[in-house]
């Protein structure tokens, strides 16, 4: 019996220690990967060879401090505010899904499961976002546990009654500039997120980027169970804590 015991502790020990390696939250390297670009708060590496087209990659020194700084030849920084104005729709380089804290044992991990299979529509006036809706397809948020993926998708969610997740702004966001380059800028937003059928307002801070003429957008959304009538998802020997988080990466192109 002790055995027995050690064995399925020491299994439930290498579950939560080792198997279940979750993603970290979603912060900006994930908004800078999902938009292509190196993330902005990464040192440089000085092992890197200089750039063979920079006078000092070219010369190996470095330019005179008076020399005229040349003109920047990337058009997503030099784009005007007013080329990103209309309608865009998300790619398959977003992100969306939950974090949920759990104990299995006595021992917490963490539960994540995320989808990138997402609908929607951005519409932008100025530096304005006048308008977003996104929809998620409930049954294609996993996670790396089959078991967890079949409680979430059935008595947790009930996506066949319920099978999509969806966020509608419901008062614009002012950024006040169109960021350009390695800038991010945040603001809040405040709309309604609908889950297992049920509506609230929320409202959060959302960080936006801009690349080679796509808008990124990141953010997070605390969510209490009870507030969407989602009972407490401990099961057996899992048990959970009574709120969870909605995070996002977003990316979008023109429609």
């Amino acid at each position: 019996m002790i055995a027995a015991v050690v064995l399925v502790f020491g299994g439930i020990l290498l579950y939560t220690q080792v198997i279940n390696d979750a993603p970290d939250a979603l912060d900006e390297s994930d908004l800078s990967s999902a938009l292509g670009q190196p993330d902005p708060t990464d040192p440089p590496d000085p092992t890197d060879p200089p750039d063979a087209t920079s006078p000092a990659g070219a010369a190996g020194t470095t330019a005179p401090a008076d020399s005229p700084t040349p003109p920047t030849t990337d058009g997503a920084a030099d784009e005007p505010a007013g080329s990103f104005d209309g309608d865009w729709v998300p790619t398959a380089a977003s992100e969306f899904g939950y974090r949920v804290q759990e104990v299995l044992a006595g021992l917490e991990t963490t539960a994540v499961g995320r989808s990138n299979e997402i609908d929607g529509l951005l519409t932008i006036e100025g530096t304005t976002a006048t308008a977003l809706d996104v929809e998620v397809q409930v049954a294609t948020i996993s996670s790396d546990s089959s078991q967890r993926d079949a409680q979430f998708r059935g008595r947790i969610m009930n996506a066949d009654e319920f099978p999509t997740a969806t966020f509608q702004l419901t008062e614009p966001i002012d950024f006040g500039s169109i960021p350009v380059g390695d800038e991010t800028i945040t603001a809040a937003a405040t709309g309604d997120l609908t889950l297992r059928g049920v509506s609230n307002p929320v409202s959060f801070d959302v960080t936006a980027r801009t690349t080679d003429g796509r808008i990124g957008v990141l953010g997070s959304i605390p969510v209490v169970f009870a507030d969407y009538g989602i009972d407490n998802p401990s099961f057996g020997a899992v048990r959970t804590e009574d709120e969870g988080l909605v995070e996002f990466v977003l990316v979008f192109e023109p429609a």
